[in-house]
């Protein structure tokens, strides 16, 4: 951030001049300068969690744009906000979240820095780290061999049609099979949740389109990437997961969301606190680097986010990532993300040096699922970093 020149300075100090002698809550800010107060804009505490803490304004954002962020989440069913530049956790805010649904009293929850926060979808990228992790060690050797070749007991579902899917066309979910998630009916995800066997579910669906000739929201994909893995490397995903990523970034305080048969939920069944989901953005920002140590192969890091196909709406899809955009005073700006049902948001911004993680529990249609992109990200996070 650049220093502020005598006028900037004398203009600063007779503001705060003003707004002592109004009597309003001010605090001390790294230059010996004093700072509007508001919880908004304080310090993250210093957990010793692998975070180095600072404010919003040491990290380049501009106060006044970016504290009533605060109040607009509140109003919200926002659980959640963290924000990281340039490796420092620089904003932290919690909230208490009432939900109503049919024919139940209103409800309220608060939550802090030890919620574990489901990820639910937000799930499949890490997934996507660990399929990284798989081919450096060797336990993956191509994506480009048949799914069908993992699953030799489900041969009597496989047709020649089936056949031709690979590895690849799951991570860019483009395997073409009859599967309706994000389109109607809707039922896919409802069938896998009844099935005995969620990978034979899956392996035993249609096939609609030639496998890479199109996006389909598939979250049978994940699932079938998830038992690979554990057949490849010999471990159950959980474990794989714990051992690969999450140990290694100090990350201790995590569950998982499990099938009738006991293995983990590849798909959406991860649950973390909300400074440790952002240590996975960091670490995504950092390609795949964590302190010394190279967890994830950058290359892997560079493919999981190109884009590989389009996605819906706006957004285009790389390896279980989405790829967004924003417009923020004329400048365009990519940005990547792990996104998750009722408005998980893990964004990175390589650009910006940023990192976004925000939970929330919005659950009235797509559009209001957007919220921490379309309103959080474009008109408070990204507009108020100034001085670049």
């Amino acid at each position: 951030m650049s220093r502020n020149s005598p006028a900037q300075t004398w203009f600063r100090a007779l503001a705060i001049t003003f707004v002592l002698a109004l009597g309003v809550p001010t605090a001390v800010a790294a230059d010996g300068l004093q700072t509007d107060a508001r919880p908004d804009c304080d310090r993250p505490t210093d957990r010793q969690d692998g975070w180095s803490v600072g404010t919003p304004e040491e990290y380049g954002f501009d106060p006044a744009v970016i504290c009533p962020m605060g109040r607009r989440a509140a109003q919200s069913k926002v659980n959640a906000i963290i924000i990281a530049r340039h490796g420092v956790l620089v904003y932290e805010r919690y909230f208490s979240v009432q939900d109503q649904r049919a024919g139940e009293p209103l409800a309220s929850e608060s939550f802090d820095a030890n919620t574990r926060q489901p990820l639910f979808s937000a799930t499949k990228s890490v997934v996507s780290l660990a399929f990284g992790i798989a081919l450096a060690r060797g336990w993956v050797k191509d994506l480009n061999v048949p799914v069908a070749s993992y699953f030799p007991e489900d041969g009597d579902l496989i047709t020649p049609a089936k056949s031709r899917i690979q590895v690849r066309h799951l991570l860019t979910m483009s395997d073409g099979l009859d599967w309706h998630e994000w389109f109607p009916p809707f039922d896919s995800d409802d069938e896998i949740a009844k099935a005995a066997d969620p990978y034979r579910y899956v392996l035993g669906r249609d096939v609609l389109l030639p496998p890479g000739r199109s996006f389909n929201y598939n979250s049978g994909d994940t699932e079938l990437l998830g038992e690979i893995l554990h057949r490849a490397a010999g471990r159950p995903l959980d474990i794989l997961v714990k051992e690969e990523l999450l140990d290694p970034l100090g990350i201790e305080d995590v569950d998982w969301r499990r099938w009738p048969n006991g293995n983990p939920k590849a798909n959406n069944g991860l649950l973390l606190r909300p400074r440790d989901t952002a240590k996975i953005g960091q670490l995504v920002l950092n390609h795949g680097a964590w302190g010394n140590r190279q967890l994830v192969p950058e290359t892997w890091i560079v493919q999981s986010i190109t884009p590989h196909n389009n996605g819906p709406d706006s957004y285009l899809y790389g390896y279980q990532w989405w790829l967004g955009r924003s417009l923020i005073n004329g400048h365009e700006i990519s940005w990547v993300g792990a996104f998750g049902w009722a408005g998980q948001r893990l964004i990175v911004v390589p650009e910006k040096d940023l990192v976004v993680f925000v939970s929330a529990w919005l659950i009235h249609g797509m559009s209001f699922v957007q919220f921490p992109e379309s309103v959080l990200l474009n008109q408070y996070i990204l507009p108020s970093i100034v001085g670049d």
